[in-house]
Order: C-alpha cells, then structure tokens, then sequence
C-alpha cells in the first residue's frame, strides 16, 4: 500500500495570495460591519435613503466574497473590491455623506489601491478618481450630484490627497523593490542549497529529494524509474599527479558531457566527491544500461586535457532499476554494489553488463 504523500510546500507567491486573500476578507467583513452601523445611523436619523444606499453596497461585498469562495479567482475578487469600493466612494462625494464628510472617506482609497494593484495600474485608477472627484466638486448641478462643498474645503481635500498619494506611492515602490530584492535572495540561496558549486549539478540534497519525488509517483501510479552511479575512475591519482585545478576541470568537462548525453527529462547529480548519480525517470533497466554504456563510450572517446596536458578519464558505472529493489535504499545498495562490482572487473566499463546477441545465442539451452 502507497504512503500518503505530503503536500508540497507553497511557493513565496502563493503565500503571499494567500495573505492577501485572508487580509481582504478581513476588509470585506469589516467593511460590511461598518456600513451596517453607519446605514443604521443614517436609518434612525431619517435619512432613509442613504441608508438603503449604504445598505445596497453592504450587497455587493456579500456578493463578491460570495463569488471568490464558490470560484478562487482571487484576480476577480480584487478587481470586483476595487470596483464596489471605487462606486462607493463616489457616491459619498456626489451626495456628502452625513454632514458633507462623505469625500473624507476617499483617504482610504489609495494604500487600498496600491496595496492590491501593481503602481501603474493603481495610478491610473487613482487619476480616473480624481477626475470623477474634480467632475462632482466642480459641477454640484450634475444628476445624482447633491452636496456642495466650498472652496476651502476642495484646496485642502485635494492637497491632503494628493499628499497621500504620492506617500502611498512611493511607500509601495520601496516595498515592492525590497520584495523584489528579497526573494531573488532567497531564490539565491535556495538555488545554491541545491546545486553543486563546482559542476553546477544538483547536489546529494536535491537527488536525495528527487529520488524521494520519484519513488513516491511510482508508488502511487507504478512509474518504473533507474539510476546509474557513476565513478570516475582512478581519479585521485589525477589529482596527485596533475594537480586539484586539473581535478576540478575534469569534473567540470564530464558533467557537461553527462548533460550532452542524457534526455530533458534524465536529473544527473554530483553524489560526492569523485561520483555521480543519474536520475532516469520513466526508464526500465535495459535502456539505463544503454544509456550509461553511451556516456561510458563518449567519456573514453572524449579528449580531457588540462592545458598542454591530455588526461586518462574512465568511468565506471552502477545501473540499478526499482523493479528490483524494495525501496530507495535498496536501489542505492544494489547501484552501489553493480559499480564496485565494474570496478573489480577492470574498470572503464558498466555493471550489470549487457549480454551481446552473440552471447544470448551462444548461452546453453536448459
């Protein structure tokens, strides 16, 4: 029976969805506790309509939270907030709201805007809000326009918005670039917590999560995966002869060769020191075979030099198949014992060995 797997961990964008969604139905339930009590107010103080409208608007946040929880779509919900949000504040600047402080309201529009757009879009939004603002100071006769404002009051709400504004702005382009900066950090690091410095292959960590990942999808859907762990042979003696700079590029030049000759969808790591491992996904023993005797015949063919120098490069190899292994430590066991094994039988060559046409036919009959 498969172990159940556990869920993969989420990426630094989703947990900021996440976030996001979670602080926007915080908004969304305050919002509506808010109107309710302000609509009531309105109610008690007989001005019937502005509460019906508030009310009204009490809806459409409903409405909209109801839709992101039924769909997810967590780009319609933003936009549909911005939306309900934008129509609500022009209604309290066309009718003044209680006591004509309806426009006060609007400071909130802004770090909202910018906080759930990107700049460019929550300036534009923000430009076109200002125009409806200009329209309705300017033109109190309009229809649906009922309040007037005086002079005063238009210089300074314009002022202290414009103000915000431009704070909120630059306020969101730091957090954007030091969020930026953040995560190509952490992108970084976590790039070099997988990847062998020297070859740029994954490291032991990252196959042992790979190998990990494969294992467990042929265990829930029978997927057969092989691996080849490969040693490069003799290679210490090129270090003590030549140097650890000629050591270095040798196991630089092979893991670019091994990637030349692997598929896409093949994973080769450094293991350690002198060995590697190869990943083969969705392959059976017989192609992993093929596949390592290829890289052993271009490794023997392939001129390794370190300036004027040639170099003697070798590799042997183990090739093991899950089929014939109960677990992941028990292919690596058996990998391990097939490449001891090559080496015992001379090196510069693959174990288990692939039986030529000739020797199937040659083989007694039982």
């Amino acid at each position: 029976m498969s172990q159940p797997t556990a869920p993969e961990p989420l990426s630094a964008s989703e947990r900021e969805d996440a976030q996001v969604s979670r602080l926007l139905t915080w908004l969304s339930a305050t919002a509506i506790v808010l109107l309710a009590g302000i609509g009531a107010k309105a109610w008690f103080a007989e001005h019937t309509t502005h509460a019906w409208v508030l009310w009204f608007f009490i809806g459409l946040i409903a409405i909209n939270m109801l839709a992101f929880a039924r769909t997810g779509n967590r780009v319609r919900r933003k936009a549909g907030l911005i939306v309900v949000v934008g129509l609500l504040f022009t209604y309290l600047m066309a009718s003044g709201g209680e006591s004509n402080t309806g426009p006060l309201w609007f400071y909130v529009f802004p770090p909202l805007l910018f906080y759930l757009t990107d700049l460019k879009t929550g300036t534009a939004v923000l430009l076109f809000c200002y125009l409806v603002a200009v329209v309705v100071f300017q033109f109190p006769g309009l229809p649906m326009v009922s309040a007037e404002y005086s002079t005063d009051f238009k210089i300074r709400f314009f002022s202290t918005l414009t103000f915000e504004s431009i704070f909120c702005f630059v306020l969101e382009a730091s957090r954007l670039k030091a969020r930026h900066e953040l995560l190509t950090l952490a992108e970084s690091h976590e790039r070099a917590a997988r990847t062998d410095e020297l070859t740029g292959l994954a490291n032991r960590r990252d196959m042992h999560n790979r190998l990990s990942g494969e294992f467990s999808r042929y265990q829930r859907s029978g997927h057969h995966f092989s691996i080849a762990l490969i040693d490069l042979d003799l290679f210490k003696k090129i270090n003590d002869r030549y140097g650890h700079d000629a050591g270095d590029q040798v196991l630089r030049e092979f893991s670019a060769l091994m990637q030349t000759v692997i598929r896409q969808t093949d994973v080769a790591g450094r293991w350690g020191g002198e060995e590697f491992l190869i990943l083969l996904p969705d392959t059976s023993l017989l192609q992993a075979l093929t596949l390592a005797e290829r890289l052993r015949s271009e490794v023997a063919r392939h001129p390794f030099r370190f300036g004027e120098q040639a170099l003697p490069v070798t590799i042997s190899a183990g090739v093991c198949s899950i089929a014939k292994a109960g677990s992941l430590d028990d292919l690596l066991k058996q990998a391990d014992l097939n490449l001891y094994a090559a080496k015992e039988a001379g090196r510069n060559r693959i174990a288990p060995r692939v039986r030529t046409q000739e020797e199937e036919g040659a083989s007694p009959t039982p």
